[in-house]
């Protein structure tokens, strides 16, 4: 589960994947987990849902190159594009409603975008969270 937003500028309404990505590991116990994985750049916490072991990730790039860090840890816990789930936001969708979306185009997301091109696939699931038009 990857939360996508330009690191280090928490609390902007384009972070709000990391956003949710921090509330979902305190939901489910490893808020405290997070450590920095080089391999990939990014921010990792692993958790373990319903009996599934979860990747929860946020790069530690900027949004037009979040797909770097995505693809980098997909070959180092062996995931395929399939297996991804993006969180972020949505500037189309009005603030707090949220959609799920499997596969697609990025629909002018330059996080998204940066995914479906160091993925080399557009099959990921989106978590689409809305921040409405300024």
């Amino acid at each position: 589960v990857a939360g996508l937003g330009n690191y280090g500028l928490w609390g902007t309404r384009h972070s709000v994947g990391m956003a949710v990505l921090d509330r979902l590991a305190q939901q489910l116990a490893v808020a405290e987990g997070w450590r920095v994985d080089r391999r990939c750049c990014a921010d990792v916490a692993l958790a373990t849902a319903h009996g599934l072991e979860l990747v929860l990730l946020k790069p530690r790039r900027f949004m037009n190159l979040n797909g770097l860090s995505v693809a980098s840890a997909a070959e180092v816990y062996n995931l395929g594009p399939e297996d991804i789930y993006l969180v972020h936001d949505d500037l189309d969708k009005a603030l707090g409603k949220v959609a799920i979306k499997l596969g697609g185009s990025a629909r002018g997301h330059n996080g998204v975008l940066s995914c479906i091109s160091a993925l080399h696939s557009s099959e990921m699931t989106r978590l689409r969270v809305g921040i409405g038009r300024p």
